[in-house]
């Protein structure tokens, strides 16, 4: 049965997995998650959660520690040991408050602990933390990778969330409208008004930002390098790429998979494929590697 891509697609909150072998538990948390803008993924087992993660990864999950067959702490280890699964955070759920089970809890490679029965707003105020920082971690493995550039995470108040050693040496060299602004004037200029903004630093060198959108729960990730953004050919400027497009593009000439850039856009996969189909027919080529080509300046 192949993948089922639309779970995929982001949620206003993103998607949890909750695995319990309690219906009574179930029912409460796929309500209140539901409600509170999550999508929930329901499993009962240890081993039925492992079979969700084949399919979809989830931006956090909340575990039974006592289950039917393998326990919660050795399917959190099994999590863990798999690479690609590794980043998610899990919150153990269980009856047992002993010091022992919640060492035991977090030796297995959890993040976090809440005691049954379950408080509503306990679970979605950890929700919240553990999610978000999981998606933050996400997209700067994405972004830090992306040679000669730095990121740069803005949350929904305007505050910065994240950035790179290298795009917080630049920062410092933008002027700011008053002494104790939070963000360089060029780079409010690019959240509100340009997707992409050359401005000339203190130092005298120039600097390149670009808005790469929302990123997840209010946050906008941009790019900034040293190096000028290279002249686009012909044939790719002819093209009259949507902004979209072009952010889909810029990506897969960076090497991300589909799922990459679904991640990186907070779109899903299905949406990127649709892009792609459009860009190939836009610039006259047939692969990835053309399109790729085309994008850094390179004859296709």
């Amino acid at each position: 049965m192949p993948p089922n891509t639309d779970l995929h697609m982001p949620h206003e909150k993103g998607v949890i997995l909750v695995v319990d072998d309690a219906p009574d538990t179930l029912a409460l948390l796929c309500d209140t998650l539901d409600l509170h803008g999550y999508t929930v993924l329901v499993a009962t087992d240890g081993e039925s959660a492992i079979q969700r993660l084949a399919y979809v990864i989830p931006d956090a999950i909340l575990l039974d520690g006592v289950m039917p067959g393998a326990s919660g702490f050795e399917t959190c280890r099994r999590i863990k040991a798999e690479p690609a699964w590794a980043h998610i955070p899990v919150i153990f759920m269980t009856g047992l408050a002993e010091t022992e089970n919640i060492v035991a809890g977090f030796d297995s490679g959890g993040v976090d602990y809440v005691v049954k029965p379950v408080r509503e707003a306990e679970i979605l105020a950890r929700l919240t933390t553990h999610a978000r920082n999981a998606r933050i971690s996400r997209m700067v493995r994405d972004a830090v990778d992306v040679a000669g550039t730095g990121s740069l995470i803005v949350d929904a108040q305007g505050r910065i969330a994240w950035v790179s050693p290298l795009a917080q040496g630049w920062l410092a060299t933008l002027p700011r409208s008053h002494s104790d602004a939070a963000l360089p004037d060029a780079i409010h200029h690019v959240l509100t008004k340009d997707d992409v903004l050359h401005v000339t630093g203190d130092d005298g060198r120039p600097l390149c930002i670009r808005n790469l959108g929302c990123a997840a729960l209010g946050e906008t990730m941009l790019l900034l390098s040293q190096t000028p953004e290279p002249q686009r050919n012909d044939r790719l400027a002819d093209a009259r790429l949507t902004p979209r497009e072009t952010e889909v593009l810029s990506w897969l000439a960076k090497g991300k998979t589909n799922r990459d850039i679904s991640e990186i856009l907070s779109m899903s996969p299905r949406t990127v494929s649709k892009h792609l189909e459009h860009i190939f027919e836009k610039l006259g080529v047939e692969t990835r590697s053309a399109a790729a080509a085309l994008a850094s300046g390179a004859v296709a």
